[in-house]
């Protein structure tokens, strides 16, 4: 997990390097969520399409509502734009200081000090608000709103083998 999350910081400090293959989004993405999509940052951007890859590679048939998702599940995330530095601080403290991080993301409020632990925290719903603003599928808005739970609290919902794949696809970039 450790190398993993390096190697996610690398890939963020080196985005602006890299082309955003806006066509492969666009073949996914309504008008509206191809709105939301320019609107992410460039390395949420490229970790979308990543996941979007790893989403296509998985299985033979991959539904419509799991691509976009593996596009705009992080979307939430351009609420408030932050470093590469303060993303690796939150994913530190919640693993070493998980106290203090339930405290700094109590709520959704964000101040300059709380922004990183609080946007790791409150990503999944605000992505699900921007795509129910943007019309998407009722599967699209579910997965975003979950991809960040225990997937074992849905193994009885109709959309969980959807949810496994959408994270493993994240876990993988």
């Amino acid at each position: 997990m450790a190398i993993q999350r390096i190697r996610q910081g690398v890939r963020a400090l080196l985005a602006f390097t890299q082309t955003v293959d806006y066509s492969l989004a666009e073949h996914y993405l309504s008008d509206s969520e191809m709105l939301l999509f320019t609107q992410m940052g460039r390395s949420e951007q490229l970790h979308s399409l990543n996941v979007l890859r790893s989403v296509l590679v998985q299985k033979a048939d991959t539904p419509h509502a799991l691509a976009v998702a593996a596009l705009l599940h992080d979307v939430g995330k351009s609420r408030c734009k932050m470093a590469v530095w303060q993303k690796t601080i939150s994913v530190l403290v919640e693993k070493f200081l998980p106290q203090l991080n339930d405290r700094l993301s109590q709520d959704d409020t964000v101040t300059f000090w709380n922004a990183p632990f609080v946007v790791r925290r409150w990503h999944p719903k605000w992505s699900a608000e921007h795509l129910a603003a943007a019309e998407s599928s009722e599967t699209v808005i579910w997965l975003a709103r979950h991809h960040a739970d225990s997937a074992n609290q849905w193994q009885d919902h109709p959309y969980y083998l959807l949810l496994l794949r959408l994270q493993q696809a994240d876990d993988e970039n």
